[in-house]
């Protein structure tokens, strides 16, 4: 079945969260040697042709959130962590970062993948062992702070004062932020996966989240909560917060060491954030002005973020764009979920029968809407 015109359907897997459940996306389409995929493929292919409007209500929000709204913010947070800690006006910042992206961005998938390869390794690295080290210097008040959290998130007085409530939602809305499970965002990255089978991707992407909220975020709250900079109930801004607590750690030259983290965790951000416009905006439409135009706007917006930063409270949107793009994927995941379950038993099966990398074979699933070209028959 053609896309378009463009190429060939195959079935991907996506990120596995929620009730232990495997996200499948039905599709992704081949162009040249790339895939494309997501929820919105998802919608269209597993649900049917009548369900369009929804996979594009869900394109276009995925747009405004994270290639508009949350790069406004990155670009915020580099500006203002340079600024604070190596005192580079906001302005020399957004020109730099609007240069750098340009050049990425513009270099279509390939160059994004190669710049996160060598991006991601080294700021997961670099960031976790800084944060281990503070851990181990202050182990034995680890303890006390674990209680802490726990008492502070689930005690009587939040609970009577409406406190927890309130924690709770700000809480889903970071959680959102950071790992994005429900949204059905990373799945258009994960979709682009070259794999024998569709759940080994969707295995390998259940790691994500684990990484990004358990390990990196805890290890963020702990360098905070372990220092001595921490005023509850505080306006403080966060990049700033974690700066100073790190220079109550370990002295000056720890902001410095802190920025150039920030860089590289906004800056593939960045990058990841304009891929997933860029991946909705090729569902919608294939034209070549439209792609110039979204480019050229996440640069603008950006560079914006960067020397305006009052200017990024106008992309607050982004929180209430994340709720439509979370009850529409969790939708469609219900609805395909007997689909879900029927290629996961495969899947199980395979191993069971001692197949160390299973393989999906089209064959087994005549009734779904799959590119034989990309997932071949085996029997």
């Amino acid at each position: 079945m053609q896309y378009s015109g463009c190429g060939r359907l195959r079935l991907s897997a996506w990120q596995p969260a929620w009730l232990n459940v495997l996200w499948l996306s039905y599709t992704s389409v081949k162009e040249g040697d790339d895939f494309r995929g997501g929820a919105a493929q998802t919608i269209v292919y597993g649900l049917g042709k009548d369900y369009r409007w929804l996979a594009y209500v869900y394109a276009v929000c995925l747009i405004a959130s994270f290639a508009i709204g949350f790069n406004a913010f990155q670009g915020n947070t580099v500006a203002g962590a340079a600024a604070d800690s190596l005192g580079i006006d906001r302005m020399y910042t957004g020109v730099f970062l609007a240069g750098v992206v340009g050049f990425i961005i513009y270099g279509g998938i390939h160059r994004i993948a190669k710049a996160a390869d060598v991006i991601v390794p080294i700021m997961a690295v670099a960031y976790m062992l800084i944060a281990i080290v503070i851990i181990l210097m202050n182990i034995a008040e680890l303890p006390a702070v674990i209680a802490s959290i726990v008492s502070n998130a689930f005690g009587l007085e939040e609970a009577v004062g409406g406190g927890m409530g309130a924690a709770l939602a700000q809480g889903l809305r970071r959680g959102l932020f950071s790992n994005e499970a429900g949204l059905g965002s990373a799945p258009n990255v994960a979709a682009t996966a070259d794999v024998t089978h569709p759940i080994s991707q969707g295995i390998t992407q259940s790691l994500s989240v684990f990484i990004d909220t358990i390990i990196v975020c805890s290890c963020t709250a702990f360098v905070i909560l372990l220092g001595d900079v921490y005023v509850p109930g505080a306006d403080i801004d966060g990049v700033v917060l974690t700066q100073q607590s790190l220079v109550s750690h370990l002295g000056e030259w720890a902001k410095y060491y802190l920025t150039f983290a920030i860089l590289l965790f906004s800056f593939s951000s960045v990058i990841y954030n304009y891929y997933l416009g860029e991946n909705a905006l090729a569902f919608m439409s294939k034209s070549k002005s439209a792609l110039h135009v979204l480019r050229a706007a996440v640069i603008l917006i950006v560079f914006t973020g960067a020397v305006a930063p009052a200017a990024t409270s106008v992309f607050f949107f982004s929180d209430p764009m994340m709720g439509i793009l979370a009850v529409v994927n969790l939708l469609a995941l219900i609805m395909l979920f007997p689909t879900a379950m029927r290629i996961l038993k495969d899947y199980r099966a395979q191993l069971a029968e001692g197949k160390e990398h299973p393989e999906f074979d089209s064959a087994k699933f005549a009734d779904l809407d799959i590119d034989e070209t990309a997932w071949p028959k085996k029997s």
